[in-house]
């Protein structure tokens, strides 16, 4: 078992942190909201810092999950950040959603203090990161990934490098443009049914079960129908990752016409007072059209 630092107690980081003391590792967690982490220390035992630099100390791997690239920047190079405690030969594995650049930049700062940086943005929302069972996309040196994956694989049911730094991240961007039409198509049909007179659990139930289905047909149309969007992940952040979608796409030369519109359609959600609802509310704002 490892010594375990976790920064970042949010929906996804709290329950992550907890399997890793529930498998016998040796966890320190560090959350910017105290309160935050004292009540999870009281729920899985552990222990808690009040810096990031206190909490990594003799830590041979170092896991957050934070807000945006401003975020991580402070947890990892500011005063008291994780760089100023990590040991030689640490692991940092930033599960974070953030740009690549963000990422090369501290990949190559941590190289040149003898720290190893592992982007490793994860998909599966809330309830996958209780559960365990989190799709995570790495990139970084195939060292530090292969010492680092026993231990992510405590709360993941895939774990997977994709290539050198950056390419986690590029990884997670490809993952939230799929996510993003698939959840505008999903919300369309279930308006057509609405506007043609159908009953739409019943069509889901028919379509689901051929070349239509997917995961978020499955886990998101009866919330969807009963005007339910406290499910998830939020419209807020998923404008923040569709951003670096499209600002990355400008710098590759990627064509993202679909994810574009669907940029402005939750930009319009926001407007009614949406940013925290889950990203299924575009079926809402379709509904605030009538």
């Amino acid at each position: 078992m490892a010594k375990v630092a976790f920064l970042g107690l949010g929906v996804m980081g709290y329950p992550m942190a907890g399997h890793l003391q529930a498998a016998g590792h040796d966890v320190t967690v560090y959350n910017r909201t105290t309160t935050k982490a004292e009540a999870w220390v009281a729920q899985h035992g552990g222990a808690m810092a009040t810096t990031p630099k206190g909490a990594v100390k003799g830590a041979e791997f170092v896991m957050a999950c934070v807000g945006n690239d401003d975020d991580l920047r402070a947890v990892c190079t500011g005063e008291d950040g994780a760089f100023q405690g990590m040991s030689n030969g640490a692991i940092f594995v930033d599960h974070t959603t953030v740009s690549a650049k963000v990422t090369r930049e501290l990949y190559a700062a941590g190289l040149s203090q003898g720290i190893a940086f592992v982007d490793a943005p994860v998909s599966g929302g809330q309830a996958g990161a209780e559960n365990g069972v989190l799709s995570i996309m790495c990139g970084g040196d195939q060292t530090a990934y292969d010492a680092a994956e026993p231990v992510m694989n405590v709360y993941s049911k895939i774990c997977r490098r994709l290539g050198a730094s950056g390419a986690g991240q590029m990884t997670k961007m490809c993952n939230q443009i799929a996510i993003a039409g698939l959840v505008q198509g999903l919300s369309e049909a279930l308006h057509f049914a609405e506007k043609a007179g159908l009953d739409g659990k019943a069509v889901v139930e028919v379509i689901s079960q051929g070349a239509a289905g997917s995961w978020q047909m499955a886990n998101r149309y009866e919330t969807m129908l009963n005007d339910q969007f406290e499910h998830g992940f939020a419209v807020d952040w998923m404008r923040k990752d569709l951003g670096i979608c499209l600002d990355t796409a400008n710098e590759t030369g990627a064509s993202l016409p679909v994810t574009a519109l669907v940029d402005q359609f939750y930009k319009d959600v926001q407007k009614l007072g949406g940013g925290r609802w889950d990203t299924s509310s575009l079926f809402k704002r379709l509904r605030a059209l009538d």
